[in-house]
């Protein structure tokens, strides 16, 4: 029998084989693809509200032939959302992990940070852009990351996975894989029109999963999160990177919401065939 085709999208700077332990708790149920890192591909630059981001994420799904469920965490969430609300016929549900909707008079203050030319100053960008990026070896570069707490607090093999997956050969050793100036462009280019997104009907099925020690959820607010996915919202224990830290937990809770967002579409399917709707 055909497992579900399921695409995951990743955070950003983490490319998604990050995410390893995660994808392996779907994998029982679902056949997983993954976009490995957006924003790498000149033909689809990051731009103000990512919009080429999202055509990126459109292409990968288009050579599945078949319409996926579309799970995401942080950016990944965003440009899933996104991406159904453009090409509806590509996503069958949406699972958002920890990934916030901006909108109403935050989204509005960010526009006009952003037309100032100082969204550097008001997000992680101003970190982003001058992150330490070469090592002379993995080893150097494990002992980097590990003696930061974000790092530390993932779940027993994840930082590895992280760096399988995320350093790449350089001159003077290893560097990072994702361009730190595409992290950069990416959390400056914030869409700030979200609102228009998810105002007038989001045509297919969506969740959210976030976590309740996350900073991002606190910065971000979430109104416009619980207005666009109503009762499919859980919170679980964790920080933003909780699909880190807790990926058998996350990959449970995902299986979960999708299994409630295809029955909720099921059911509405069955009403509307019924006349009840």
């Amino acid at each position: 029998m055909t497992k579900p085709l399921l695409h995951f999208c990743h955070g950003n700077s983490f490319p998604s084989g990050t995410y390893r332990q995660l994808l392996g708790g779907l994998r029982s149920h679902y056949e997983v693809h993954t976009t490995d890192m957006v924003g790498h591909d000149p033909r689809f630059p990051v731009g103000d509200g990512w919009s080429g981001l999202v055509d990126e994420l459109g292409a990968d799904l288009e050579r599945h032939g078949r319409p996926a469920i579309l799970v995401g965490h942080s950016l990944g969430g965003m440009l899933s959302t996104m991406l159904a609300a453009r090409r509806p016929e590509l996503a069958r549900c949406v699972v958002m992990l920890d990934s916030p909707v901006v909108a109403g008079w935050r989204a509005q203050a960010w526009r006009v940070v952003k037309l100032l030319g100082k969204g550097a100053r008001f997000s992680p960008a101003r970190f982003s852009e001058r992150r330490r990026n070469v090592w002379p070896n993995r080893a150097a570069a494990h002992e980097h990351f590990i003696s930061k707490d974000i790092f530390a607090a993932w779940a027993p093999g994840v930082l590895d996975d992280y760096l399988d997956v995320g350093l790449a050969p350089h001159p003077d050793g290893v560097q990072l894989r994702f361009d730190r100036a595409v992290e950069t462009a990416i959390y400056n280019g914030l869409p700030h029109h979200m609102g228009q997104v998810i105002g007038r009907g989001f045509p297919v099925p969506i969740g959210f999963i976030g976590a309740n020690n996350s900073e991002e959820l606190r910065q971000a607010g979430l109104a416009s999160t619980r207005k666009l996915v109503g009762p499919n919202f859980i919170m679980t224990e964790g920080s933003h990177l909780y699909p880190l830290e807790h990926p058998k937990r996350a990959a449970r809770l995902t299986h979960e919401m999708i299994q409630r967002l295809l029955g909720t579409r099921v059911e509405r399917k069955s009403m509307l065939a019924q006349g009840q709707a």
